[in-house]
């Protein structure tokens, strides 16, 4: 199963192509997606992405996962969640929102089964 191409980002809006779904936040996979809903972990910009914000992803057998920070780069990613990836024998890239779908994208093109959590604000 291939990883989906994200069609299209703009502030507070992400699509998925093959989705009807419009994001605002989004989690992507070899296979699919869903709304990356913060209240389900209760993270926030700081201290950021946890864990358990990544672990659905992490089990769909990712070889790389792409986290997007935010248009502004708001959504911090500790070193702790950084490790948990890593930990998991997973590649994990952290970039700019943009440069993250650009990135994201690009790999699932070369058929890297790549995952990721992508934050559209700040």
């Amino acid at each position: 199963m291939s990883s989906p191409e994200i069609a299209s980002l703009s502030w507070g809006q992400m699509k998925v192509k093959g989705c009807s779904t419009t994001y605002k936040d989004c989690k992507v996979w070899p296979g699919g997606s869903r709304t990356w809903d913060w209240r389900e972990t209760g993270t926030n910009h700081s201290p950021g992405v946890q864990p358990a914000d990544l672990e659905e992803v992490v089990k769909k057998g990712v070889q790389t996962l792409v986290i997007g920070r935010g248009m502004s780069e708001a959504l911090q990613v500790p070193p702790s969640t950084v490790d948990y990836v890593k930990k998991n024998g997973i590649d994990v890239v952290v970039l700019q929102t943009e440069k993250a779908v650009a990135e994201y994208n690009a790999l699932a093109a070369q058929g890297v089964k790549v995952g990721g959590v992508f934050h559209s604000t700040c």
